[in-house]
Order: structure tokens, then C-alpha cells, then sequence
């Protein structure tokens, strides 16, 4: 179950000129923690980034399952392999005075794409997004991904160009965050 929101498992039939398959996404729950952590460990290789994975089992239990959550995860499944993974939260924006809903992550094992597995999870998504009236579904790619760029300009997707992302993590962080004058 995906606490409350009414959102259902997902069914996807994919055809190609050979295959039937299906394909079905459905929110994660507890025990699915391990299988989470992998799909993150696999995209921070992906994305050249293994190094600032510290995430563990038990942190993002309490963040994915905890009341409240901090935030959602989802799974696809191609049958029974997990071949796809999707971490969203909600954010707020003033200027539409309404929440957003804001991709995380979503990796698509390099083997099962170009299958229609990552539209559908973004179709899901988006129609999490309606259901739960957000003003906007956004996320952030990687400048040098130009294969998931091309993806997302397909979709429809427009690039945020005037604007530039900062972030305070680590020292930083605890230095602003701290008691001392900077």
C-alpha cells in the first residue's frame, strides 16, 4: 500500500514486434529497503558519483516509511525482475501557492532500456502528480546525460536554464548551521 495517497499498483503492457511483456510498478514498502539501496548504489556508478553514497539500510527505512515520510519510492518490475527504481518528495512553490512533486532519482538498469520502463515510471509519476493537484513535476539531470536529456525533451520536458542549483552539504552545512559568527 502507498499510505493513503490512493495510488495503486501500475500495470504496463510493453509490445514489441516479438514480445509480449509486462511491466508493473508499485510503491515500496519496508522490505524492499536492501533493493532500494541497491538501485541508488548502481545509479551513483552510472553517474560516477559512488563516493558520496552514505546512505544506509536503516536511514532510509526510517526516511521512506516513517510517519511522515520524508519521501517515496517506487519500484518496476519487467515480470518478476526489478529492472527500474524512483525516488520523489514533495516541495512547495510560492508563486503557484501549491506543492510540486520532485523526481529524485529514477534509474532504469542500462540492460532494460529503450524499453518504455523509465516514460512509464514518469507517466506514473505524473499521474501521481494530478491526483495529488501539484502545480509541477520537476527534477534535475546531469549536464553530460544527454541520452536522458533527449529523453526528457521528447516527453515534452523544458530545461530550467536561468536558473542554477546551489547546494550546502557536510562542513559547510554544520558551519552555517553552527552557533560561530562565519
Amino acid at each position: 500500500m502507498h499510505r493513503g495517497n490512493g495510488i495503486r499498483r501500475f500495470f504496463f503492457l510493453y509490445y514489441t514486434m516479438r514480445q509480449k511483456t509486462r511491466f508493473e510498478i508499485r510503491p515500496a514498502g519496508p522490505p524492499d529497503t536492501s533493493l532500494v539501496l541497491t538501485f541508488i548504489r548502481e545509479l551513483a556508478e552510472y553517474e560516477k558519483l559512488t563516493d558520496e553514497v552514505i546512505a544506509t539500510e536503516e536511514g532510509l527505512r526510517r526516511a521512506l516509511f516513517d510517519d511522515p515520510p520524508a519521501a517515496h519510492a517506487l519500484l518496476g518490475y519487467e515480470g518478476d525482475i526489478p529492472v527500474c527504481f524512483a525516488v520523489y518528495f514533495y516541495h512547495f512553490s510560492t508563486f503557484a501557492g501549491q506543492k510540486g512533486l520532485y523526481l529524485e532519482d529514477l534509474f532504469v538498469r542500462p540492460e532494460y532500456r529503450g524499453r518504455g520502463f523509465g516514460k512509464a515510471m514518469l507517466r506514473y509519476l505524473a499521474g501521481i502528480a494530478g491526483k495529488e493537484r501539484c502545480a509541477r513535476f520537476e527534477w534535475a539531470v546531469l549536464d553530460w546525460n544527454r541520452p536522458a536529456i533527449r529523453f526528457y525533451r521528447k516527453l515534452g520536458a523544458v530545461a530550467m536554464d536561468d536558473w542554477t542549483v546551489y547546494r550546502l552539504s557536510g562542513k559547510a552545512l554544520n558551519r552555517l548551521a553552527g552557533p560561530e559568527p562565519l
